[in-house]
């Protein structure tokens, strides 16, 4: 069971699922306009079982574990986007930290010997970084968002009821991760399709926020694979999920502006609005435990990631 299935990791998951073999049931919550809603699902066919769930609305997950009996089970659910966390702290608290104790409970319940992997954040670091430039299990956490502070309160949870009742339940703590499949008010998906809109034409500028903000770019796909690794692992652990490599806003939206020979001086300017009221500075993960106790290493590179979402949105416009 995918809880949010609709979103970018859950169809690239569910994608990976169902090529195994598996019997997949993805939730998803209701959206008035149904094209996005099953946009990312659509090429899968009716080998996917979707059914209609809210992590707000507990009965509904209680309901639908009980019928499918899952015995895996990932949430993927959140209100994902961190500067609108700003703007609707409760929602994401709510959404991102008190649905995760829901959910929880509901398995602690009925389902004690399944397993759940709870979709943990980079975001949650905050401004807390190693000496040596790293993030990894054991840096102090210190989120300077609500979205990171939702974040940690579900990662918390998941560890209490690992230790207090022998769930499986395993934090997969993962780094910025994008594809074609990203939502375009995001901004990798922003700078790549804006880009390939001047391209074309269609548009001449591209504003943005923090230039200067450092990130850990990897790829979707690579990181729904580490997932499924960490459940499959033979103890519930957590993990992070990272390329080990960082980079600026400003570099990124370079190297996708030569991908398709535009001048990024000419194109590219800062607006505030676009600003966080607490900016995060810096992010790097230190993925090495992934790597050595899962077997797990990425099949993207930075490069190889901009040319496949190039690829895509010039498709598109």
């Amino acid at each position: 069971m995918i809880v949010g299935a609709a979103g970018q990791d859950g169809s690239y998951l569910a994608e990976s699922l169902l090529a195994q073999g598996y019997e997949v049931c993805g939730v998803i919550r209701r959206n008035s306009v149904a094209e996005n809603q099953d946009s990312r699902l659509g090429h899968l066919g009716p080998g996917l079982i979707t059914e209609y769930g809210d992590l707000l609305d507990p009965g509904s997950l209680d309901g639908l574990l009980q019928e499918y009996q899952p015995q895996e089970i990932y949430n993927l659910g959140a209100q994902s986007h961190v500067q609108i966390s700003f703007e609707v702290p409760t929602y994401t608290v709510l959404t991102n930290g008190v649905a995760v104790l829901n959910l929880l409970e509901l398995v602690r319940k009925h389902l004690p010997d399944a397993r759940l992997y709870q979709a943990s954040s980079s975001e949650m670091f905050g401004d807390s970084v190693d000496g040596d430039g790293f993030q990894r299990e054991s840096t102090p956490m210190n989120p300077v968002s609500p979205y990171g502070a939702a974040k940690l309160l579900g990662f918390n949870a998941a560890r209490i009821y690992r230790a207090s009742y022998g769930l499986f339940v395993a934090n997969g703590i993962l780094f910025n991760h994008e594809s074609p499949r990203r939502g375009s008010n995001f901004l990798t998906s922003k700078v790549v399709k804006t880009a390939c809109e001047i391209a074309k034409g269609r548009k001449t500028g591209l504003e943005l926020g923090n230039l200067d903000s450092m990130r850990d770019w990897g790829h979707s796909r690579d990181y729904v694979n580490a997932m499924q690794l960490i459940l499959r692992h033979e103890v519930a652990e957590d993990f992070v999920v990272s390329s080990g490599a960082t980079l600026s806003v400003r570099e990124f939206v370079q190297k996708v502006f030569r991908r398709l020979d535009l001048e990024f001086d000419e194109h590219v300017s800062q607006n505030p609005k676009f600003m966080r009221p607490n900016e995060l500075p810096y992010l790097r993960g230190d993925s090495s435990k992934a790597r050595q106790v899962l077997g797990w290493s990425p099949q993207y590179d930075i490069e190889s990631l901009i040319d496949e979402m190039v690829d895509h949105w010039m498709g598109r416009v």
